[in-house]
């Protein structure tokens, strides 16, 4: 029971860490929850080819919890562009789908790699960009929408995050403000984690930790959605108070933090 405590404990406050960033910044708590699964899980033994797919599987069934209610707690400030949210979600699902199966394809070394040098690139864009980039002053429509949605959602699984990292650039791109583009983003991460997680509880893999159900650990799911139901309202309150260059800044720190980490410990 001893050995139990401390891994729980660290749960919970990687959790309620995660859901103040899944209301803050739009990204479902991934970004904190998939290495922090990782470590806990190497340093309790279970080390595998497969433990990155447990770590992607888990952070992403939380999601589905996180980003209800961020996005909830983003409409009550009439935050969420709901139309887009609509449009985007038919091909969300399916990039979704079709990074579950590449992920179950890929082992842990190189899903290391990968999460790593994505995330630094997003980070730096985040870190770098200026408000008045833009590539358009609307959003994509046609063969062009549906093609960034895929992709939204297939990269996004090979994350193990929500649609944040990539929805939020997409939009403010695209003229969206900030604080839209993070609200809607967070309802991305639902679109993202639903679909996949139930594709992951039939991923079987090896040498999982217990209560394992096909790649998605139960015991520490339960965990972090507890906490994150606590705290991602008060993340998405303090997005509203926050202004845009800050967000910004703040975002590309915790990306850029958790890729140097990932890309160290895959490499070294």
């Amino acid at each position: 029971m001893t050995d139990l405590i401390l891994p729980a404990l660290t749960l919970a406050l990687v959790g309620a860490f995660a859901g103040v960033l899944a209301g803050l910044l739009g990204v479902g708590g991934g970004i904190v929850l998939v290495p922090a699964f990782f470590y806990l899980f190497s340093a309790a033994g279970y080390g595998s080819d497969d433990l990155m797919q447990i770590c992607l599987a888990t952070s992403l069934a939380t999601i589905i919890v996180t980003s209800a209610r961020s996005v909830m707690a983003h409409n009550r400030k009439g935050a969420v562009d709901w139309p887009i949210l609509k449009a985007w979600a038919p091909g969300i699902a399916i990039g979704a789908a079709i990074g579950v199966l590449m992920v179950s394809a890929l082992r842990t070394q190189t899903l290391q790699v990968i999460f790593g040098v994505l995330v630094v690139v997003i980070a730096v864009y985040m870190m770098f960009g200026r408000a008045s980039w833009r590539l358009a002053d609307e959003m994509p429509q046609g063969p062009v929408k549906y093609v960034m949605a895929v992709l939204t959602g297939f990269v996004s699984v090979l994350l193990g995050i929500g649609g944040g990292s990539i929805g939020v650039p997409i939009m403010t791109l695209h003229g969206r403000p900030i604080h839209r583009a993070v609200a809607t983003a967070a309802g991305f991460g639902g679109l993202i984690a639903l679909p996949s997680a139930l594709l992951f509880l039939l991923t079987p893999t090896e040498n999982a930790p217990p209560g394992t159900i096909g790649a998605v650990n139960i015991p520490a799911f339960l965990i972090v959605i507890v906490m994150t139901t606590i705290t991602a309202p008060l993340g998405a309150s303090l997005a509203h108070r926050l202004d845009a260059k800050m967000l910004k800044k703040f975002f590309a720190f915790f990306l850029m933090l958790v890729a140097l980490n990932m890309l160290r410990k895959s490499l070294f």
